[in-house]
Parts: C-alpha cells; structure tokens; sequence
C-alpha cells in the first residue's frame, strides 16, 4: 500500500494505491474532480502501468461536509467508482447539505458565512453506492484491493468515520487538522460528547501513521495519543 497525497486547498485527499488499483480518500470541495483526475493520471505515469481513472476503484468519504464529497458525484461519472460513506452521513450527502452543528471560537464565521459558499460551489448531491457501518472490514473492501476496516468517530457529523488501513494507517478526516501546528476538532460538532468518545475509541488504536483532512502533512500515531491526552479540556467543554 502506497499513499499519495491529493492536496485541494481547503482540505486534503489520499490515494491509496494497491496492486488492486487505486482508492480515493475524500473528494474536496466542488469543482475539483480535474485536479484529482491529473494526480490519478500523474501517478499512472510515474508507475508506468494501467493505474489512473480507469482504475480507481472506491472513492471513501469521512463525513458530510462540502469540502470532503463536493466532487465525488463528478469523480464517479468519469471513472465509474463507487460511492462510499458511513449510513449516518448518507442523508445529508445525498441532499448537497453541510450540517455544522454547534461552532465555537472562529468556527461560527464559517456557520454565518456557509449559506454563501453553498450557493456559490453549489454542491452537487451525492447518493451513495456503499453505506458503510462501525466495523466493516475486508469483506467489504477486498473487493477494492483495500485491508481495511471502518471505525465510527461520531460527533464532528454523526456519520463521521475513520479508514484504518493493515492496522497502521488511520485516515481520519476533521478529527486532525496539520494547518499549522496539528490540532484535534475544536470548531464543529453535531454532538461534542460524541466527539469526546471518539477522540477517546482512537487513543486506543495503536496507528504508525495518521493522515489529516486538513493539511499536508500526517502526523505519527503516538503524536495523536499524545494531543488526544493533552487537549480533552478543548473538546470536553
């Protein structure tokens, strides 16, 4: 398993390459689907072997906000990929909504401005193909080329969900941001108790590598024990 890095401005996706094929780790904002596209076409060049939108094989959303599945409906028109996302979530994907829940801090900006922006990008709403649930595992992605399994994170949506690859890889979404120095979920939440579980049922995984959905960089999987440890007053209030 290779992860290659999708970077999209507001938030972050992953391709995970296998000797199946390719899998998409969220799909930004609207209107992106070309440049994902022309990493999924660079990547089939640098390997020198029929890897690219002719093989992308799942595209896996971790939650239902905009700039996570804006251009997956666009994405499985031009590659036939299915649509992959937690059952909680499906809803509101499937209407083009963002729900934020409760902003704190500078988070409520973006409650005050999201109406705006939904009008500008316009997302297109998604029907997913899978409705994936807590614990699904390579009995439904072998099929994908993908030893995965999903962990239910609820809280920042209801449908959040994490992808935990061979047991070493967390692909995480809004649960860690790297912009700037890392931080956990501090500005949205449906439920910020949940939230706290959540944070809590990952400090229990022991991960070597942590991918965020904001920011380039991954962060070790002791470097997320350790803020989870060090920040429950944030998420606890």
């Amino acid at each position: 398993m290779r992860v290659h890095p999708v970077p999209l401005g507001l938030s972050q996706a992953y391709l995970l390459e296998s000797g199946a094929g390719v899998v998409l780790v969220d799909a930004g904002s609207p209107h992106q689907e070309r440049v994902i596209l022309r990493h999924l076409q660079a990547l089939r060049q640098a390997q020198d072997k029929a890897l690219g939108a002719d093989n992308l094989q799942l595209i896996f959303i971790t939650h239902a906000h905009l700039d996570h599945y804006g251009s997956a409906a666009a994405i499985r028109r031009l590659t036939g990929a299915p649509v992959a996302i937690h059952r909680a979530d499906a809803e509101a994907m499937a209407r083009g909504e963002t729900r934020l829940g409760s902003a704190r801090g500078r988070g409520k900006l973006m409650g005050v401005l999201l109406p705006l922006v939904e009008l500008c990008l316009r997302p297109e709403p998604v029907q997913p193909d899978l409705l994936l649930e807590d614990g699904d595992d390579g009995y439904r992605f072998g099929d994908y080329g993908l030893e995965a399994r999903v962990i239910h994170t609820p809280g920042h949506t209801p449908g959040s969900s994490c992808l935990i690859v061979e047991e070493r890889l967390g692909f995480v979404g809004d649960l860690l941001s790297n912009t700037g120095r890392p931080h956990l979920q501090s500005l949205y939440a449906e439920d910020w108790s949940l939230l706290k579980q959540s944070y809590a049922r990952l400090q229990g995984i022991e991960l070597e590598t942590v991918y965020p959905g904001h920011g380039r960089r991954p962060v070790s999987g002791k470097a997320l024990q350790c803020l989870i440890a060090s920040h429950q007053h944030v998420i606890s209030k």
